[in-house]
């Protein structure tokens, strides 16, 4: 049976319309053109769907039965192409983006705040996690795409870099180093250091010591999120350093920043996407959105 839209469609209006000449111009087609659809439906059904007289149009007791069917079939169809057609432009969709927990709770906060006022229609989820835990949710499909610091390749994720930044040293507001306008690691290092706990710390007191074998990173506290670091270091507990995209919460907990070097320690963040997977179009929407944000950012005007 070759059924085509086109003919459902044609029938459905000639069944509300009542009149050839009403439905034809409603369809903008011509009325030899609509009578032929109906007759072409009516042969590839099998039955007559619609009496025809001088006066009137009229549907056959099979063409009743049929029309509620053919109608909601369109309605149906309509819903799902307009559903189409909202995600295009985003209208509508969910983004579901996995990140580390002081990340979302700071630039993907304000990233997520400024792309909902140009598309409202579109829900961004964020799923705060471990730096370990994004990768996997990334493979495991749980989310669109995943933000995580460099690691060891994968062969099924492409990695998009976000950004490449330094690290600055994090200093309670009457600090004795908050003097300087710059802090070499030797001089930071010489305070009550508060770090991450894991592979956090293991990467810098690397790198560290490779620059130098006197530099010596050796936390006094070790704590499992740099929200908790963060909040012991308003407190006057210690010093501690974290990257400048985290600088909504270092203004929360009114702490100062400086630029350190001898060495300067960078870390670079990806945007982490499966290779086999085409991502939707709201979340390349969101994808797209949060580099441009990046790009515009001054994170030089954190160290200070």
């Amino acid at each position: 049976m070759n059924v085509t839209l086109r003919q459902l469609r044609a029938f459905v209006t000639l069944a509300k319309l009542g009149s050839f000449t009403e439905a034809a111009t409603a369809l903008h087609i011509t009325q030899p053109t609509l009578s032929g659809l109906i007759k072409e439906l009516e042969q590839a059904l099998g039955v007559q769907i619609v009496n025809r007289t001088t006066r009137k149009v009229e549907l056959s007791s099979v063409g009743k039965e049929f029309l509620p069917l053919t109608a909601r079939i369109l309605q149906d169809l309509d819903e799902a192409l307009q559903a189409i057609t909202d995600i295009k432009e985003f209208k509508s969709g969910t983004v579901r983006v996995a990140a580390p927990q002081l990340m979302a709770c700071t630039l993907l906060t304000d990233v997520v705040s400024s792309f909902s006022q140009l598309y409202p229609g579109v829900d961004v989820r964020l799923s705060d996690s471990l730096v370990e835990d994004v990768l996997p949710r990334v493979q495991g499909g749980e989310v669109d795409f995943g933000i995580g610091p460099e690691r060891t390749e994968n062969r099924d994720i492409a990695a998009h870099l976000l950004f490449d930044m330094p690290f600055v040293a994090v200093l309670p507001q009457q600090h004795p180093l908050t003097r300087h306008e710059h802090l070499t690691w030797a001089e930071f290092l010489g305070h009550p250091l508060i770090s991450l706990e894991g592979e956090y710390t293991q990467i810098l007191r690397r790198e560290l010591h490779a620059a130098s074998d006197q530099l010596n990173y050796a936390p006094t506290r070790e704590v499992s999120f740099m929200t908790t670091a963060l909040s012991m270091a308003s407190a006057g507990l210690g010093v501690t350093v974290c990257l400048p995209y985290a600088r909504s919460l270092l203004s929360l907990y009114q702490l100062q920043t400086r630029t350190l070097s001898e060495p300067t320690v960078r870390r670079k963040f990806h945007l982490l996407v499966r290779k086999d997977r085409v991502i939707s179009p709201a979340a390349q929407a969101f994808f797209d959105y949060l580099l441009a944000y990046v790009a515009q950012q001054k994170w030089g005007s954190m160290a200070q």
